[in-house]
């Protein structure tokens, strides 16, 4: 697991500039989506050179009418002081930090089998509920935002490499997840459960269909710094593998 990092999480679009600073990644079938357009930094910048890679990113925002900067800075570094000191000073800008778990399938806590919970594969049969139950949690984030993921959704589908597994609870949908696939690992992405149906077990199940699926790879997952589900995956026994500092500024 020593030489899994960031690099191998799944990031849908395309590199389309690369400078010794850093990467430009850009998503144009999901232009609203953050975290598939942004720069990533190949070393700490200088405030100097910060501040020359978002008037660069917000230009090219403009012309694609997106209203967002998203930088990633290099794993397991501390953001410089004077970095620091700029994020402080514009308060539009969200500072954050994501940490990278790992796991051996057969590491996973055995699960308590519960007949009231199905978990499967996405199927022809099961396309549809899985469909609605993604829309009506993207909307979350606006109509607009929400018809663009059903296309993106509808291209996992029929990616071989990326398998979408939907969890019922007494019959209704309760949970999903997005596995994707690569030689090695088996990246766990968009974990969620129904806040209808949270604290049911819904989201061990889904891990533990993983893990039986793909008990040949290395499972690896993303959290959010500051958000709790990484400490449950601490107690499932994942492994925690670094971290990396991150900043969003959203425009009017």
């Amino acid at each position: 697991m020593g030489n899994i990092t960031f690099k191998d999480i799944y990031k849908p679009g395309k590199t389309i500039l690369e400078t010794e600073c850093y990467i430009h990644h850009h998503n144009p079938e999901m232009l609203l989506q953050y975290d598939s357009n942004f720069i990533s930094f190949k070393k700490m910048p200088t405030i100097k050179e910060f501040i020359e890679a978002q008037d660069y990113l917000r230009a090219y925002h403009q012309e694609h009418g997106q209203k967002h900067v998203r930088f990633y800075f290099p794993e397991g570094e501390p953001l410089l002081q004077e970095l620091m000191d700029f994020f402080q000073k514009d308060e539009d800008y969200s500072i954050g930090f994501l940490e990278l778990f790992a796991i051996q399938p057969e590491d996973f806590p055995a699960v308590k089998e519960n007949p009231e919970i199905g978990v499967g594969n996405v199927t022809e049969e099961t396309w549809d509920a899985y469909s609605k139950f993604q829309y009506e949690h993207d909307l979350v984030y606006g109509e607009e935002y929400a018809e663009k993921k059903q296309s993106q959704h509808l291209r996992n589908y029929k990616n071989q490499s990326i398998q979408q597994i939907l969890a019922f609870y007494q019959g209704k949908p309760a949970g999903s997840v997005d596995v994707i696939l690569k030689d090695h690992t088996a990246e766990i992405d968009g974990l969620m459960v129904h806040e209808d149906f949270q604290k049911k077990g819904i989201g061990s199940r889904l891990q533990k269909f993983v893990m039986n699926q793909f008990h040949d790879k290395t499972v690896i997952l993303v959290a959010d710094g500051e958000d709790t589900p990484k400490e449950m995956y601490r107690k499932q026994n994942y492994q925690y593998l670094g971290k990396q500092y991150q900043a969003l500024k959203v425009y009017e």
